[in-house]
């Protein structure tokens, strides 16, 4: 038997309990160890991510690790036992996005693990072999299962190419940024600052690496001073104020997803600084790769980012907590 969380639709949840089915052709079936809760899901719960990205009813899940349980025809069964996470998106790899390496752009349509198929808010979930990126056997799947995010981030400092010696600006201090924080200062920049509203991230940022913290108001002074800035808050005016950031020339990377009404960049603004502005959608596979490499060499540790887990039975408690606004809460974790 395996349970999950299925989400019937907006407000509307239930455990079930089911037989377990064994993986089909390529597939495997993980035990689920660990799986992360981030605003996309409470999106999902709430009914306010749009209708082309989600699919009623699901089983969410996207950020996760855990364990392989079993293998289906045509997969090596050496992988039985081995510690993993595995990419959301399923993408056709025969595109030309694809082809050209970009697997989160696959224009074969969308289609993620937690959203359009079974997610990981269960015991187990079942993905394709291919998606699968093997973790080290000593591997901590609790700090594992933010490997998802640590990958969007990941691509964000691949878009962004920092140098030794550049001064660079992160802003935003949540999940994305911290972990941004703790993948740029290998880099060893000149400068690391981290923009965050919140004194609490501020401090759990320069624990991370960051050579100082900012409120965004103490921020604005610093216009025009940075080479580098990874905007990770998805805030109505983040995406103007990372590009008043940056010096003349300077880089931009834009990680954070931003709702309608978000404050435009000043196209005038941007031609006279000429900018390089760069957006990042999820990860590709490249992007994965980095992130699992930086996290088996100590690059990365998630760990101390989790604030909270909670068995599958108090899904409605951990949703709930996830976007509320409690400045104690992090990274909410389930624990099948």
């Amino acid at each position: 038997m395996t349970r999950a969380i299925v989400v019937d639709g907006p407000g509307e949840h239930r455990l079930v309990r089911r037989g377990t089915e064994a993986p089909g052709r390529d597939e495997v079936r993980v035990r689920v160890a660990a799986a992360g809760i981030c605003m996309s899901d409470r999106e999902v719960y709430d009914g306010h991510r749009d209708a082309d990205y989600v699919r009623y009813p699901v089983v969410p899940g996207h950020e996760w690790s855990g364990t392989v349980e079993a293998v289906g025809e045509g997969v090596d069964p050496a992988l039985v036992g081995r510690k993993t996470v595995a990419e959301g998106f399923r993408a056709c790899g025969v595109c030309e996005r694809c082809r050209e390496g970009d697997t989160n752009l696959c224009t074969s349509g969308y289609d993620e693990t937690g959203f359009t198929r079974p997610g990981a808010f269960a015991d187990h979930v079942t993905v394709p072999a291919r998606l699968l990126h093997l973790l080290p056997d000593d591997a901590d799947l609790r700090a594992a299962a933010l490997l998802e995010p640590a990958a969007v981030v990941a691509a964000a400092v691949r878009a962004g190419e920092p140098r030794p010696g550049e001064r660079i600006a992160v802003v935003g201090a949540g999940t994305l940024g911290l972990l941004a924080v703790q993948l740029l200062a290998a880099h060893s920049p000149a400068l690391l600052t981290a923009i965050d509203p919140r004194q609490s991230r501020g401090r759990q940022a320069l624990r991370f690496g960051a050579g100082e913290a900012l409120a965004p108001a103490e921020a604005a002074e610093r216009a025009g001073r940075y080479d580098l800035v990874v905007e990770t808050a998805g805030a109505p005016s983040t995406a103007q104020d990372a590009c008043a950031l940056a010096r003349r020339g300077g880089r931009v990377v834009l990680t954070g997803m931003f709702a309608p009404g978000a404050t435009g960049i000043d196209p005038v603004a941007l031609s006279l600084a000429q900018l390089t502005v760069r957006s990042v959608f999820g990860a590709s596979s490249a992007a994965w790769a980095a992130a699992v490499r930086a996290f088996g060499l100590g690059l990365l540790d998630p760990a101390p980012l989790i604030t909270h887990e909670y068995p599958l039975e108090r899904f409605g408690d951990a949703i709930a907590l996830v976007g509320s606004g409690d400045p104690k809460a992090g990274k909410v974790l389930l624990r099948p």
